[in-house]
């Protein structure tokens, strides 16, 4: 199937586009934020955590997440304009931020976590994204990070039959060779030992590896993406809980 749109002048034209995907699915939010909650322990020591979601889009992940961190602080970061103003209709505090070009408009050490979900997939630079998000992270913070899986069961088998695996892209103007309908503008993909790896190349020790489901998915097709869950390399969506070091 080929599906076309419009051709973006650069990516950042791409993802001012309100049509394209920001959020990546509510039971991919809330099993990052239970494992997020579950670190950081309930703020009844009187010292609310700041969590900052790198990232927010349009906040409804952040919005899904918050019955889960009762009296912590959650700040969303953006770059798009357009992603922050609906973001504010969703969380407390939503503002304007980049992991280039000067950085995060955040002091060295001061969040206790960051959600850094399904954004990693889309940078050019990567490497230099965990340096900042390292910076501004306490030491002995906490990072929750989830990407699609290159791996994920099915993609195994489009590949044996010759199939672009999903979640990867070849043009930000159509879909071309794999299943699906968005282009979302993925440019780069990891297997559960690649995410591993590069975490803790960065300055990260790996607390642990989940995995989510997609969304995405035939309904058909839905059990089996649950139950491939249990073996992280195997699932659609990988959550990857790291600390600081």
């Amino acid at each position: 199937m080929t599906t076309t749109a419009p051709p973006p002048k650069d990516l950042r034209d791409f993802y001012e586009n309100p049509a394209v995907p920001v959020a990546s699915g509510t039971p991919r939010s809330r099993r990052q934020a239970r494992m997020l909650a579950e670190a950081l322990g309930a703020a009844g020591d009187g010292r609310p955590r700041t969590i900052i979601d790198i990232g927010c889009g349009d906040g409804t992940a952040a919005a899904t997440a918050a019955p889960y961190l009762t009296g912590h602080r959650v700040v969303g970061v953006d770059w798009s304009q357009d992603a922050l103003r609906r973001a504010r209709t969703r969380i407390p505090y939503a503002v304007r931020g980049e992991l280039t070009d000067g950085g995060l408009p955040l002091r060295t050490g001061a969040a206790d976590a960051v959600l850094f979900s399904e954004v990693i997939e889309h940078l050019v630079d990567p490497d230099a994204a965990l340096d900042e998000i390292r910076r501004v992270l306490r030491p002995g913070g906490h990072l929750m990070l989830s990407t699609p899986n290159l791996a994920a069961w099915y993609n195994r088998a489009l590949l044996l039959a010759g199939v672009q695996p999903v979640f990867s892209e070849v043009s930000l103007r159509g879909i071309h060779g794999r299943p699906g309908r968005e282009v979302v503008g993925h440019l780069r993909l990891y297997t559960a030992r690649a995410l591993r790896e590069f975490v803790a190349a960065s300055g990260f020790e790996v607390v642990r590896l989940a995995g989510a489901p997609f969304h995405g998915v035939p309904r058909p097709l839905r059990p089996l993406d649950r139950l491939a869950c249990a073996r992280p390399p195997l699932a659609s969506i990988l959550l990857l809980h790291a600390r600081r070091t």
